[in-house]
């Protein structure tokens, strides 16, 4: 008789599930899941409905003996698993859109995971995961714990200095540039090799090899490079590329175009077309789409989301640790000495050997020494951050907010600051104790 195994997915009436379930399909000759239970809040139940009867209808199609269950009692799903997968939104796109528009008012780039709407969601969110650890530390100490929750490195970061709990963070970023790779030089993603350095959401791939052949250099002759539909889309610079001597993150590009893509956004926002609202119209058309009772597979137009990839490395994670491959992937995992300018207990996005005791960070062969002070200066409001989280410290938050490279005076922050805690009030308890 084959082991149970049991995966909680804390977040599950996600617009993302349907691809989860996927990967949970296509992958369950080596990973044979044999309980799949979607968690989700009150606010969430009409969603949570929808997609758990589409992730049904692929299992019977499949006709693999996997069982989907829908709850709303996160104690339920989590007592007895194997393996914990967050995707949530504390606070809904509500949040989101308030995140994105706040900081405009002040002249900042407004943004979920980066800068201070960065700030607001790992605030939000902290507490909560740290609940669900303090839940899965009683219900299921043994379960390892699969953040794809934004900011992703932070979360997991905060996970790792106030739980017991085994957890690794984990994005869609570093897929994406296998995916880019693959298309631009028409090879399967197992003969590309990258190195990435940096945090989440604050990486550069140092090392790229296609069958062993370097590539960087030609690849760093100029053009967009990799990128994503929820962020704007703007070419590098070529110096710029060329004296970095590695390949950004898409997400740096609110670093390094920050004049542009703020005048973007602000004009965006005039004309009602924040992410957070173009992302509410995709969502109201998937889960229409998700209610046709004849569906039943994941449909085209959920890669028009953000985190389309998302499956591919969260079922891939699971599966690595569920048997010992040792397979390389890039994760959020403690420092360990591999970037000697940060803590060891700082959460950094490298390669990582995955073992079934947990990933091992790797040595970096190339730090490009013009990255250093970016990613230090963001590490520390990261850690700022998450002081503020757990203990609701105002003046920490404020810190943090001096420390982003983003934010362009410590006055209007502070403006900011105040309107913004006020605006989450409700789910920010341990600032209004």
């Amino acid at each position: 008789m084959s082991p149970r195994l049991k995966i909680a997915v804390i977040g599950g009436g996600s617009s993302y599930t349907p691809e989860l379930i996927e990967g949970f399909i296509r992958h369950y000759g080596t990973l044979p899941v044999t309980e799949i239970v979607l968690a989700d809040i009150e606010e969430g139940f009409r969603k949570l409905s929808i997609v758990g009867e589409l992730a049904r209808r692929m299992v019977a199609k499949s006709g693999l003996p996997i069982e989907v269950k829908l709850t709303l009692d996160r104690r339920a799903a989590l007592e007895g698993a194997d393996y914990v997968s967050t995707q949530m939104r504390v606070g809904l796109l509500e949040a989101r859109g308030w995140d994105e528009t706040i900081p405009l008012k002040y002249g900042m780039i407004g943004q979920e995971t980066t800068g201070p709407g960065g700030m607001m969601k790992g605030l939000r969110t902290i507490p909560v995961l740290l609940e669900i650890c303090r839940e899965m530390e009683e219900l299921c100490p043994e379960a390892w714990l699969l953040n794809f929750t934004n900011p992703a490195g932070m979360v997991t970061e905060a996970i790792h200095k106030h739980s017991r709990i085994r957890s690794i963070g984990l994005c869609n970023s570093p897929i994406a540039a296998y995916k880019w790779l693959s298309a631009l030089y028409s090879v399967p993603v197992e003969r590309i090799e990258c190195e990435f350095v940096g945090l989440n959401h604050l990486h550069w791939i140092s090392r790229v090899t296609v069958d062993g052949e370097p590539k960087l250099a030609e690849l760093l002759g100029g053009g967009d490079g990799y990128s994503a539909n929820n962020v704007p889309q703007y070419e590098w610079n070529a110096g710029l590329i060329r004296g970095l001597g590695a390949i950004p993150s898409y997400y740096l590009k609110y670093y390094y175009l920050h004049r542009e893509i703020l005048e973007e956004q602000l004009a965006a926002a005039a004309r009602g077309e924040t992410r957070a609202e173009t992302v509410k119209r995709l969502e109201d058309e998937l889960f229409e789409i998700y209610r046709d009772p004849d569906l039943s597979e994941k449909p085209k137009q959920l890669e028009q989301r953000g985190g389309a990839y998302y499956s591919e490395a969260a079922v891939r994670l699971m599966n690595s640790l569920y048997n010992d491959t040792g397979d390389i992937q890039t994760l959020n995992a403690a420092n360990q000495g591999i970037l000697d300018f940060l803590p060891d207990d700082a959460c950094i996005e490298v390669n990582c050997r995955v073992t079934r005791q947990g990933p091992i960070p790797l040595p970096v062969a190339t730090v490009p020494p013009s990255v250093k002070g970016l990613i230090h200066a963001v590490k520390i409001y990261e850690q700022l951050t998450i002081e503020a989280a757990v203990n609701g410290d105002k003046e920490r938050a404020l810190l943090a907010l001096a420390h982003h490279p983003l934010v362009t005076s410590i006055n209007d922050a502070e403006k900011m600051l105040d309107e913004m805690l006020e605006r989450n009030r409700r789910y920010l308890p341990r600032f209004f104790a």
